[in-house]
């Protein structure tokens, strides 16, 4: 058990170091490292699955971060251009996790991380101001 969790940790710290950019702030690196391992744990993946899994995830992500930028100023087609892109990657990751039910994990996890941080920046943005 111990072997499987230090691969595992090894795994996650390699990812996170291979796959930012030096311009990335430290900040948004350790939002990274930590969405990583919740989905690891949320999913529960084996060290084999989360190897496979974060690169294509991390080009998911890249995408809907374009999406993103590309869009901003229109609601409706960035949220259809992620739905888009979230069609594209089902399949790759159906192949990697086995399920269909484990696809929806991940992205109910993602979304669940993403309401985790933003309650976190209000906790310290409200703190900041006291």
């Amino acid at each position: 058990m111990k072997k499987r969790l230090s691969l595992l940790l090894a795994i996650c710290i390699n990812i996170s170091y291979i796959c930012y950019s030096q311009d990335e702030s430290g900040n948004f690196q350790k939002a990274q490292t930590l969405q990583i391992a919740y989905i690891t744990k949320e999913l529960s993946l084996t060290p084999d699955e989360s190897q496979k899994l974060f690169p294509v995830y991390n080009n998911y992500l890249e995408e809907v971060r374009s999406a993103r930028k590309e869009k901003k100023d229109d609601q409706i087609a960035l949220e259809e251009k992620v739905l888009n892109i979230r069609k594209k990657y089902r399949e790759d990751f159906k192949r990697i996790l086995g399920s269909d039910d484990r696809v929806n994990k991940l992205f109910v996890a993602e979304k669940d991380f993403r309401d985790l941080l933003r309650k976190e920046l209000i906790k310290r943005g409200i703190n900041r101001n006291n």
